[in-house]
């Protein structure tokens, strides 16, 4: 897990294109949920996170987002230091359950996101719900969504800016085999442009046809798991 890929540049330039988590550790109610991590990603890649519930997946996604403080350790997100109150630049994420308005559309939900950044269309709106496979024009509000629906929508919001980096913890969770075809195509077509993407999924068919590099998680830790042969 070293600086590969970045030619020409020094060791700080190399952590300019990095992820970069370094011996985090996380306790929470005398439980370690991270337990000295390290990790090392280059800019641009595909990386799938898999283990057990409780294994520290989502743990490790909310401190790499700045979510969550660690007890001890550092993680840089390319170049830039995350925790306090800094986040990273161009975040895209899906963890648990998002937090959408029920009272509103679909469209509705996302033109109030969009509004803080202000950097979208009506027309960039309605292409992004159009993406997942909704309807820019249903009229039916956030809770009368199916379960299917609303994780379309969390994956729309993820991905309507066009993000740096694409963190999302079970991205198939509730949708069918056409949801889940339209969530691996939308990852390959981000990652094309350049987007760096970060997947946790109990599903083994979102690890093995999406990412190259796979790591597990188990109580807290992380190991790389290496494969006999290149991704399918």
């Amino acid at each position: 897990m070293g600086t590969r890929g970045v030619p020409g540049k020094g060791k700080e330039g190399c952590k300019m294109e990095q992820i970069n988590v370094v011996q985090a550790t996380k306790v929470l109610k005398r439980r370690t949920v991270l337990d000295h991590v390290d990790l090392t990603l280059d800019r641009g890649g595909i990386y799938g996170f898999f283990g057990p519930n409780g294994s520290g997946k989502t743990m490790l996604f909310r401190a790499i987002c700045g979510l969550i403080y660690l007890n001890s350790g550092e993680i840089t997100v390319f170049g830039e230091k995350i925790g306090g109150k800094k986040f990273p630049d161009g975040l895209g994420l899906v963890i648990e359950s998002v937090g959408f308005w029920n009272e509103f559309t679909g469209f509705e939900n996302l033109k109030f996101l969009a509004s803080v950044r202000g950097k979208l269309s009506d027309t960039d709106i309605r292409g992004a719900l159009a993406r997942v496979g909704l309807d820019p024009d249903d009229g039916r509000i956030y809770k009368k969504y199916s379960l299917g629906m609303k994780q379309r929508l969390a994956i729309a919001q993820a991905v309507m800016e066009r993000p740096e980096l694409l963190v999302l913890d079970e991205p198939t969770n509730a949708l069918d085999e056409d949801g889940a075809a339209a969530v691996h195509r939308i990852v390959r077509e981000e990652n094309k442009r350049g987007c760096t993407v970060l997947i946790a999924s109990h599903n083994k068919a979102d690890i093995d046809s999406l990412c190259r590099r796979k790591f597990k998680m188990n109580e807290g830790r992380l190991q790389e798991v290496l494969p006999d042969s290149g991704p399918a």
